[in-house]
């Protein structure tokens, strides 16, 4: 598929565009839906009433006209009117003027009431503001025609919701990561995909384009945009992305920056020797269960008890904190753009705030998976209503105020999904391709601002161990503040895992191995389903499907222990996909799927 094309014409915009003439000059029953393929809206800053109905209905009306009156109302009436006539003087001619009468016909008017039958368009129910879902996923796939203009009937979060004007959309729009910087790279292969900039793009009816349908352009003296649409980082310089969609423009600045010794380092730490017996096996994804989603209201929560490494049962227990909606698109969306998968594969955790990376598990293995990032204010929250949001067994009003609480992120480069973190301003999210076999090219870091939940800013970066033929790839990595990165490296060869800590200054990143534990932890290589540092406790904790691995980080004093293993548990979930790990203060998460549950863990036995 290219990635580097002209701005094409859809075959629905060219459809709806000649429907659209057809209907402005027939006298067709507008009241009839003009159906279109189910797209994704961009609401855009203009407020405008949502209805929960519009049709036409005939209206009769009393109309006062002035009328002719019948002929035998017609009657003679003479007009004066003055002329000038000669006469003769004494031989001479003159002139005087007189008075004289001619008969003229003169037409009687008077006014009469007529009763008119006219057709008019009829509102429903003013339910909402556009504004409200500014950033919720909004769909269509109709419209009524009313004076020219359409009239959208619009999904919101999954839910069938009204009509709204189209002028609520960000018509012919384009919205961009402003600005680019890349670590220099000269080992990577690939170089930075442009569309990763791409925030959204829309037509002229606020329809989210396909980013292959975007046209991107390079200018730069010394950087080249590939046939493909990728930027290569193996030189320094700086360039100006434009991209382009009918009227729709926008432009990002992309800096290569000039240090290319930046980010290496050596991992050269003993590392921590650990007890464990080299038979700890679980299961992979392939042998859990189907995934299953239900609209069916939740009304208990599950309690999962986990056995220690001393072999003491009950010695850790999580219980329900969230479940997720089940989904926050419409049923069956054909296309990722628009499908808000409802399979989580990371989540964070910041104060009231909770965000995850939703995309499919098997699109999540492609080099660009992409997804989308979802928002939640907890304040308030019930866990057990949270995930009827696409149904309609909540009422409007509930629901509406369930929305009014989520968030979600335009389509965007996600990767394996499971490199989330938080702090109170920002979400980010390392965007690595879990099949990369651990490859030299740049790992992506993307911020986004938690109050739009648009990317707002990308970086690069590399951690290579001495040179480009030891890389460290990152595929689980915890972002602790705006500008630290803790990165869990699993060194297969060596049987261990490696802990980096990723300083940002500005746009420059260094890296540094702070702890080293020597075990594969799981002997059946079995991947790592979520990662993260506790700041209270100062521990690391790894996730598997069925097992927590509690590790002493070091980074708050001591690092003497760093690495140690200092405890394991092991619970069963009966097949549901463990998908993420998050912390806040002295609290731990955990993440499932199938149907997708997030699960706070008991204080007093983890720390």
């Amino acid at each position: 598929m290219r990635r580097f094309a002209v701005a094409l014409v859809t075959t629905a915009a060219l459809l709806g565009g000649l429907t659209s003439q057809a209907q402005a000059s027939s006298e067709k029953d507008y009241s009839q839906k003009t159906k279109t393929d189910l797209t994704t809206k961009i609401i855009g800053n203009n407020t405008y009433s949502v209805y929960s109905s519009m049709k036409l209905v005939k209206v009769q009306k009393k109309v006062k006209t002035k009328q002719k009156v019948k002929e035998k109302y017609t009657v003679q009436t003479k007009v004066p009117y003055t002329k000038k006539v000669a006469y003769r003087v004494k031989g001479k001619k003159k002139y005087k003027t007189v008075t004289k009468y001619k008969t003229v016909k003169k037409t009687k008017y008077r006014w009469v009431t007529k009763t008119v039958t006219k057709k008019k368009w009829k509102f429903g129910k003013k339910l909402a503001a556009s504004t409200d879902f500014e950033y919720s996923h909004v769909q269509a796939k109709s419209y009524k025609l009313r004076n020219k203009t359409r009239y959208y009937y619009i999904y919101v979060d999954g839910r069938g919701v009204g009509y709204v004007n189209e002028k609520a959309f960000a018509r012919s729009s384009a919205k961009v990561v402003s600005s680019i910087s890349l670590v220099n790279n000269s080992a990577d292969s690939v170089g930075f995909n442009a569309q990763d900039a791409i925030n959204y793009v829309t037509d002229s009816h606020g329809s989210l384009v396909d980013n292959d349908s975007v046209a991107i352009s390079c200018k730069s003296t010394k950087l080249k945009i590939s046939d493909s649409g990728y930027v290569s980082s193996k030189k320094a310089g700086t360039a100006v992305l434009t991209y382009k969609y009918g009227k729709a423009k926008a432009t990002a600045k992309l800096t290569v920056r000039s240090d290319a010794k930046e980010g290496i380092s050596s991992a050269n730490l003993a590392g921590q020797d650990t007890d464990l017996a080299d038979n700890l096996e679980t299961w992979s994804a392939s042998d859990g269960r189907i995934a299953s989603s239900s609209l069916d209201l939740v009304k208990s929560s599950n309690k999962y008890w986990a056995t220690n490494s001393a072999g003491t049962e009950k010695a850790a227990n999580m219980e329900t904190f969230f479940y997720h909606p089940a989904n926050l698109s419409v049923a069956g969306s054909p296309n990722q753009e628009g499908r808000v998968s409802s399979a989580v594969q990371g989540i964070d955790i910041y104060g009231h705030d909770m965000v995850s990376t939703n995309l499919d598990s098997g699109y999540a293995n492609n080099l660009e998976a992409r997804g989308h990032m979802v928002y939640y204010n907890l304040k308030g929250l019930k866990k057990y209503n949270w995930q009827l949001i696409p149904s309609t067994k909540l009422s409007f009003a509930t629901w509406l105020s369930y929305i009014k609480n989520v968030k979600v992120s335009p389509y965007m480069k996600l990767g394996h999904g499971q490199a989330v973190g938080s702090t109170k301003k920002y979400a980010y999210v390392v965007a690595n391709w879990n099949r990369s076999n651990n490859w030299a090219n740049s790992q992506e870091l993307l911020r986004v601002n938690k109050s739009t939940m648009q990317v707002d800013k990308i970086w690069t970066f590399k951690v290579w161990n001495g040179s480009f033929k030891y890389p460290r790839i990152f595929l689980n990595a915890d972002v602790i503040d705006d500008k630290t990165i803790i990165g869990l490296f699993h060194n297969a060869s060596k049987k261990r895992y490696e802990f980096w800590k990723i300083s940002r200054s500005g746009d420059k990143f260094t890296a540094k191995e702070v702890a080293a534990t020597n075990s594969n932890l799981i002997s059946n290589s079995s991947e790592v389903q979520g990662f993260v540092w506790n700041s209270v406790l100062d521990n690391y904790y790894i996730g598997f499907n069925d097992y927590i691995f509690k590790i002493k980080a070091g980074l708050n004093d001591d690092a003497s222990d760093a690495g140690k293993l200092l405890n394991y548990y092991h619970f069963s979930t009966h097949h549901r996909e463990t998908e993420g790990l998050a912390s806040y203060k002295d609290k731990l998460y955990l993440n499932l799927n199938h149907p997708t549950e997030t699960l706070k863990f008991n204080y007093q036995y983890v720390n």
